[in-house]
């Protein structure tokens, strides 16, 4: 605010300056995660009994599948989703994408793509009569001319006695940390995970390993699925064409 105050001439110097060495760094915070597959197991029963509304219990299906940014899927649009063609996806356009402003108005700007799984699309099948018939997959409770709140599924996962334990974009670092365990290529899950690499590396690769992560994503819903059932799952190991 200062330094707007200066380039504008509404002040002559920036006071702030003077605290910067006073003042404590900001330590960041990692969202609370589950990466132990017994723990995931009881997890994906939980929300298989979540009494909560239909739609509410679809997005906490759909969060750990997906490992989306929770924004990614609360703003998420029927228009958005190619259900019937050989490679079904869900087409995150920029704007409700993690990225600066520029990024976002900019046209060239590329969209994520999610590869569905077999299971993601049953459950998207079985909430199309819900809300199809409107703009976004999870309306709002209040106004369905909007979408859910951006606390919905953390509030789910609260009610399921999770607060505190993992929180909707903690299903991101749960799944990076067990897929990249399983021996998955760091390169496809990270641009499954919407990052860019750093450095020169981010500017000239381009590569968006999609068949790759096609196989990551129903890989992991089977795996997933394991889990909840109860059984002794074995990490399995990418099969690389």
């Amino acid at each position: 605010m200062f330094r707007f105050a200066v380039a504008t001439e509404r002040a002559s110097r920036d006071p702030a300056a003077d605290l910067r060495d006073t003042l404590p760094a900001r330590q960041p915070k990692n969202h609370p995660t589950i990466t132990d597959p017994a723990q995931v197991g009881e997890l994906m029963r939980a929300i298989e009994g979540f009494t909560g509304t239909f739609s509410v219990q679809c997005a906490l299906k759909l969060a750990p599948l997906w490992f989306c940014r929770p924004g990614e899927i609360r703003m998420a649009e029927w228009v958005h989703f190619d259900l019937e063609t050989e490679n079904p996806s869900y087409t995150v356009p920029p704007v409700n994408r993690k990225l600066k402003k520029a990024a976002k108005e900019n046209p060239q700007t590329p969209p994520h793509v999610v590869p569905l799984s077999r299971q993601a699309l049953e459950i998207l099948r079985e909430l199309h009569p819900l809300t199809g018939h409107g703009r976004y997959l999870f309306p709002g409770a209040r106004d369905p001319k909007r979408h859910m709140s951006d606390g919905a599924v953390n509030a789910a996962l609260a009610r399921l006695g999770y607060k505190g334990i993992i929180t909707g974009h903690g299903f991101r670092h749960m799944a990076r940390t067990l897929l990249g365990e399983m021996g998955w290529s760091a390169e496809a899950l990270e641009r499954q995970l919407s990052h860019k690499e750093p450095g020169v590396a981010g500017v000239y690769n381009k590569a968006q390993h999609l068949p790759e992560r096609r196989k990551i994503m129903q890989a992991w819903a089977d795996y997933l699925d394991g889990l909840r059932e109860g059984g002794q799952v074995v990490a399995f190991k990418t099969q690389r064409s």
